[in-house]
């Protein structure tokens, strides 16, 4: 089965590649490398550097003519969604629109979309979310995943296209990028591997739900073995602070740094923690991996890179 891949050179794309290269699917890649990188992509699959707005990206549909898609080309920074709302809504809205026009015209049979429930639900009323959690976003990232996945329910009833939006809970793990603003756990992994102090936004009483990027992928796979349908969380159901996260992470490194404490950010949410129980009944799939054994791989992960 023929399987394109947007975003495939990022962080949890790029996993998805290598399981996808594993089962034995036919996998292509579009990125435009703006973060992913082009080392990332497993050898096996055919890469195509590209813009998911641009034009280029119907000669890879063409070429390819994918059967399944799974989208997670995206802006994914908070902060720059906030300070630039219209570049966050040009990638996340209408690149979205652009693979979903093509994916009905070179008749694709199915659209995975990688959605956020850290972003979609805003403050939440209820612990953890359910996918019936009323969604009022505090930021445009979290306004522009939603948007999607109206989009795609839009493109289900219009035209047949099979979809199915994964609202991702906070994931971590190997590459994710430690010099960005959007993965606390690898920037506070680098900061503590390199004797330097973490910065926590705000009193770091704030909590995520904290998954790792394998069992992600598992959901993914999960969702398309199955063949289901509809909105579904991913998460762990389990909320921990960014104080204890960091305490946790002190601990797999082995460091010894006393953390400091800045702003807190606009837009960024006090608790977030999703019920993942819709998916885990649909598929069987459950998360494997514990907070304390995804930190220490990703520690080791992080660790090779100062040798």
């Amino acid at each position: 089965m023929r399987v394109l891949v947007t975003g495939g050179a990022g962080f949890i794309g790029s996993h998805l590649v290598d399981r996808l290269v594993e089962e034995n699917y036919e996998v292509s890649v579009v990125d435009d490398l703006s973060t992913g990188k082009r080392k990332r992509v497993n050898p096996k699959a055919h890469f195509y550097k590209a813009d998911i707005l641009s034009t280029k990206l119907e000669r890879v549909f063409k070429k390819e003519r994918p059967e399944i898609i799974s989208h997670h080309a995206a802006q994914i920074n908070v902060r720059r969604s906030v300070k630039d709302p219209l570049f966050d809504a040009q990638v996340n809205i209408l690149g979205l629109l652009n693979v979903l026009q093509l994916s009905v015209k070179y008749g694709v049979r199915r659209v995975v979309f990688a959605s956020s429930g850290g972003a979609v639900y805003g403050e939440q009323q209820t612990f953890p979310a359910t996918e019936e959690h009323p969604a009022h976003p505090l930021n445009p990232y979290g306004v522009s995943k939603l948007a999607g996945e109206h989009f795609l329910y839009y493109f289900r009833q219009s035209s047949g296209l099979a979809t199915a939006c994964l609202r991702y809970s906070n994931v971590y793990g190997p590459r994710q990028d430690p010099f960005g603003e959007a993965g606390v756990v690898a920037v506070f992994t680098q900061k503590l591997l390199r004797g330097e102090p973490p910065l926590i936004n705000g009193t770091g009483r704030q909590t995520r739900d904290f998954i790792f990027v394998d069992d992600i992928v598992d959901a993914n796979m999960a969702v398309l073995h199955s063949g289901q349908e509809g909105v579904f969380n991913v998460g762990t159901g389990q909320e921990t602070s960014v104080n204890d996260l960091c305490a946790l992470l002190k601990r797999a490194v082995g460091a010894d740094v006393r953390e400091q404490h800045g702003p807190e950010i606009s837009g960024e949410v006090a608790r977030s923690c999703l019920d993942a129980s819709r998916l885990r009944k649909a598929t069987d799939w459950a998360p494997r991996v514990t907070l304390e054994e995804g930190l220490r791989r990703t520690a080791d992960y992080f660790r090779q890179f100062l040798q």
